[in-house]
């Protein structure tokens, strides 16, 4: 028997095998909200009757039916392998580092047909006993990462999904030994691509990767319930860079409307070796759109740059996780 309020609630996910088809839980996340839902469509008959003055409830029907919410989490040094995979839409193996049991994942940017997630939400009553909702089909729209000073890494995702299965039954939860990543392990390089320096004066950074899919396939034939979304749309990578001006550089960029390559990275304690627990997010090119410095008051000059991910022309964006996680 759980706690009757949301501490004893619990959010596993797992890969499917093809669009909204069930797949049992094989992680277990620990989120901080979550808002993922069913939602319906429905049409009420109006038909007129001699001296009926309400609406049959007989005559109500569901003409539709789909998932839509967001899931909002700690990013933390294990586990998070799946949700990367289904955002950035690289079928990923990680990759052992020399003889020890740090993994590599490296999930760069590529399209997402075919990915999908189910999310099995565990919701308790107050008697204690946790209710069952299975979204199937669920796919990531968007990701978006923040982090600033005397912060935790938080990661937040937009979900769209095919249906709410309520049959399923709920999977017995398990966690590793997961840490968060925190502000006091990053860093923010820019530069030419490959050699990016560290850039003084960062206080915050987000960053949000969009992947627009026409989730609006309903057609006859497929009981109310939508088909996988599919692209429809180039991929929106934009961020938010709040510094103190302690520097020209950022500046310098806006005004030259000039490229940079940019890396945001979290390293935290090694796992063996030279290698050590890495969040890292790779932007080829990023152009500043707004936040030239300007005078407000007699503190500290507080710039905030927002800016747009571009392609090279060569290297794609990427993320780059180590951990000590052997498979997604």
């Amino acid at each position: 028997m759980a706690i009757g309020s949301g501490l004893g609630a619990q959010i596993g996910i797992a890969a499917e095998s093809s669009y909204g088809t069930f797949t049992a839980s094989s992680k277990f996340i620990e989120f901080t909200k979550e808002g993922i839902a069913l939602k319906k469509t429905t049409a009420q008959s109006m038909g007129i009757a001699a001296g009926r003055l309400l609406p049959l409830s007989a005559r109500r029907v569901v003409t539709r039916r789909e998932v839509q919410g967001t899931l909002e989490m700690e990013i933390a040094n294990k586990g998070m392998g799946l949700l990367l995979q289904q955002l950035m839409g690289t079928t990923v193996t990680p990759v052992q580092q020399g003889a020890t049991t740090a993994y590599l994942q490296t999930h760069t940017l590529a399209s997402v047909a075919g990915k999908s997630l189910t999310i099995q939400k565990g919701i308790p009553l107050t008697t204690g006993t946790v209710t069952d909702k299975t979204l199937v089909g669920c796919k990531i729209t968007s990701g978006e990462f923040s982090c600033g000073v005397g912060e935790m890494l938080t990661g937040s995702f937009e979900i769209d999904g095919k249906d709410c299965d309520e049959s399923q039954t709920l999977a017995v939860a398990s966690y590793s030994n997961m840490s968060p990543f925190h502000f006091g392990q990053m860093a923010l390089k820019t530069g030419t691509f490959g050699a990016e320096a560290a850039l003084d004066g960062i206080r915050k950074v987000s960053v949000k990767i969009e992947r627009p899919q026409d989730t609006e396939r309903f057609y006859a034939n497929q009981a109310a319930l939508k088909k996988e979304p599919i692209e429809n749309d180039q991929v929106k990578i934009t961020g938010t860079l709040e510094s103190d001006y302690t520097g020209t550089t950022l500046d310098d960029l806006h005004t030259s409307d000039g490229a940079t390559s940019l890396v945001w990275e979290f390293i935290g304690p090694t796992i063996a070796s030279t290698f050590a627990e890495t969040f890292r997010i790779t932007l080829p090119a990023i152009k500043l759109d707004e936040g030239p410095p300007v005078v407000d008051g007699f503190g500290v000059v507080k710039p905030s740059f927002n800016f747009t991910g571009l392609y090279d022309g060569t290297n794609q964006p990427k993320i780059e996780y180590i951990s000590t996680d052997v498979a997604l």
